[in-house]
């Protein structure tokens, strides 16, 4: 939670605003960093989560590399310092463009999703005289266990190659000079609190493996995503997650061939604990069953509520009072979505309480809009 001192600069800063607690994004890298060493793993940190600069600064100085969805991701990368050997490009729809600045940048890999796309980046590879190097996403068909919005590893999903597909990926390759297969590539889903779905996920690239290696192929890396899930409920309870049991489950279950490399994608796990999205209530109106606490942030500032119906814990700044009263969290916006919770225990609000919406380092300020003509909302940050 926050000290005195902070909210009371909180209330000199026009809000809404992005809190970030460096300190804490500190110490969730200082463990990802210990835990995952310890078996030798590579961590790509996913620029899809937040791209906030600093916060790619103290990432990019962990060592971390880079996990990248489009052309301007792998620049931003590029310009933040991460190194180019360690960026990872994904995506079902990357376009010529965003290809090229993978081949003019010498990144890492390219995760494919299709044949029509790697015959487009071995076009591409040759007019450069290049060679890319490809791990192929494998939809594996795996249920992770989340909302079916942030769900990608089943074969109704539009994300990877089905098995069904794979004889035909293989007859490609032979034909395309200037791409190097070096791994495979697999990612189930986001926010993943059932770990279960990881084992799940082990026992489906044992069984791939066994079939790539009867087809006489063993690739040096195998990267199995991020979406290890983080605790929306109860942030400060637990506000790192548990990632020495998420990377010793791989330990367990994974089985790895004599000198492959194991990757992993993680965002959320990352950054999401890091972030408070600070509001001030512009209004308390009465309403039917609960009142409303009408507040100067909206699903501009964070849409996860609207898009996923997801919740994030939420706290009155202003009023510690323990008598609580029920309250339907809302923004501004001209939508009956811009809602942040329904009946919230909240202690009794009024106008000009600044109101804490917790949980918001990832997919808060990266998902950021101008809808309704709204002001993009700066950030601060506190390293104490």
């Amino acid at each position: 939670m926050f000290n005195p001192s902070e909210i009371t600069h909180f209330k000199s800063t026009t809000t809404p605003f992005y809190h970030y607690n460096m300190k804490l994004l500190k110490n969730t890298l200082s463990v990802v960093v210990e835990t995952s060493k310890k078996y030798n793993y590579h961590v790509h940190y996913a620029f899809k989560a937040n791209s906030n600069d600093k916060i790619l600064n103290l990432i990019n100085s962990f060592g971390l590399g880079a996990d990248c969805v489009s052309g301007n991701e792998v620049k931003k990368a590029i310009n933040c310092g991460f190194n180019a050997n360690k960026i990872a490009f994904a995506g079902v729809g990357k376009t010529d463009e965003e290809i090229n600045i993978g081949l003019d940048n010498d990144i890492f890999c390219f995760n494919c999703e299709s044949i029509p796309e790697m015959e487009v980046i071995n076009e591409l590879a040759l007019a450069k005289g290049k060679t890319a190097q490809i791990a192929l996403r494998i939809n594996p068909n795996v249920n992770a266990k989340t909302h079916h919005y942030i769900t990608t590893g089943l074969e109704e999903n539009k994300f990877g190659i089905n098995v069904w597909e794979l004889e035909n990926v293989l007859s490609s390759l032979k034909q395309l000079k200037n791409i190097q297969l070096i791994g495979l590539h697999f990612h189930i889903g986001s926010q993943i609190t059932d770990l279960s779905a990881f084992k799940g996920l082990c026992i489906r690239v044992n069984e791939i493996q066994e079939w790539f290696y009867d087809h006489k192929i063993i690739v040096e890396h195998i990267n199995v995503g991020g979406g290890l899930g983080v605790d929306y409920d109860t942030p400060t309870k637990n506000p790192i997650p548990d990632f020495k049991s998420f990377f010793k489950l791989f330990d367990d279950f994974l089985e790895l061939r004599p000198q492959q490399e194991l990757h992993f994608e993680l965002g959320r796990s990352i950054t999401a604990q890091c972030g408070t999205l600070i509001s001030k209530v512009l209004y308390v109106k009465n309403g039917v069953n609960t009142d409303f606490a009408i507040i100067d942030a909206g699903m501009t500032e964070l849409l996860r509520p609207a898009l996923y119906q997801a919740t994030h814990a939420i706290s009155n700044l202003s009023n510690k009072n323990k008598d609580l009263q029920r309250y339907d969290v809302v923004g501004p916006i001209c939508e009956s979505s811009d809602c942040f919770g329904k009946a919230i225990q909240l202690p009794l609000t009024q106008r000009g309480d600044l109101i804490a919406i917790h949980s918001c380092g990832a997919y808060g300020e990266v998902m950021a809009s101008q809808y309704n003509l709204r002001s993009l909302v700066k950030a601060i940050y506190t390293s104490a």
